[in-house]
């Protein structure tokens, strides 16, 4: 197994460390804000037809109980359809990088050049408009005539490039990928996140292949799922900073408020006289021990090392 050592692949991200804007500390909530600079974004609105409406629940079920904590409020939002799958064969034109105001990293807008119908994907990072992308998951398509008067390595090293989609059993061991699909049909569900990563170390191993996760978990997938080329676009959200809880409330997220600080009927730490838990062991509000108690459920088969932990 071919294994590119983790201090390359950060080198590479920490080259974006100058495209973090910090603000002038005029005001308190502009003194700890940092931004990460994407002036490539789109400034005006997304594609209608490929957003539907955002329903707002605040957290709370049909009965109006908080069933999900820490959630409420925030700016209105458009869902963006995003085709996780990519199955559609062919050239696509990159439009344009947009922000989507429901995932960290950014969203593309490709339009076929066949059929000229537009969709949204998941951007690789330095992707930019005007770059061609291709989807390879249903297999070569039209090129297949042209695989046969070239030598197969020679046309996957082509079909090797940031943002292309194509099937585990044809990506090259060590290849950095994202948005991994675990089946032949089904949608990426893998490294989604911004920044985030994985790299393919064996394929063909009984119908798997070996795949490290950022977490250090090494995991068995099919060969038969996919990923994208590259890894996943805005890298420096990992640095940014809010500043004020008021960029917090604007997202839609409420404080998390300590147990000890809770009345007794809302947490188990909660009452009494100055700062005491009544010599309680950690837990949840429902009761649950946080620390000294395994809570994971049996391991999954398909796991072959776990990601470290303390």
């Amino acid at each position: 197994m071919v294994e590119i050592p983790e201090q390359k692949i950060q080198e590479k991200q920490e080259k974006h460390a100058p495209f973090i804007k910090k603000y002038k500390p005029i005001t308190p909530g502009r003194r700890g804000l940092c931004r990460p600079l994407n002036e490539h974004l789109w400034k005006g609105r997304p594609i209608r037809f490929l957003t539907i409406a955002k329903r707002q629940t605040g957290g709370r079920n049909d009965q109006g109980r908080i069933t999900t904590r820490h959630q409420g409020g925030g700016h209105k939002q458009r869902i963006r359809i995003i085709d996780f799958i990519r199955k559609t064969p062919g050239p696509h034109v990159v439009l344009r990088i947009e922000y989507d105001p429901g995932r960290s990293g950014h969203i593309a807008l490709i339009k076929d050049l066949k059929t000229e119908k537009l969709s949204y994907i998941l951007a690789a990072d330095g992707l930019r408009a005007g770059h061609i992308v291709e989807s390879y998951r249903m297999g070569f398509g039209s090129y297949e005539e042209e695989q046969e008067k070239i030598d197969s390595g020679a046309f996957v090293a082509k079909a090797i490039q940031p943002g292309n989609c194509l099937p585990l059993s044809m990506i090259p061991v060590g290849t950095i990928v994202f948005a991994l699909a675990t089946n032949i049909h089904g949608p990426a569900k893998f490294c989604r996140s911004a920044g985030t990563y994985a790299q393919i170390l064996s394929t063909g191993n009984e119908g798997y292949a070996t795949v490290k996760l950022q977490s250090g978990e090494l995991r068995k997938i099919s060969v038969h799922g996919a990923a994208t080329i590259g890894i996943m676009s805005n890298v420096n959200w990992k640095h940014r900073k809010l500043g004020k809880a008021g960029r917090s409330r604007w997202l839609g997220i409420r404080p998390t408020v300590r147990g000890m600080a809770m009345n007794p009927r809302d947490h188990p730490h909660g009452g009494g006289r100055g700062k005491s838990k009544g010599n309680r062991h950690p837990c949840s509000p429902w009761g649950k021990l946080a620390k000294g108690k395994k809570t994971r459920k049996k391991l999954n088969p398909l796991v072959i090392k776990g990601r470290p932990r303390r």
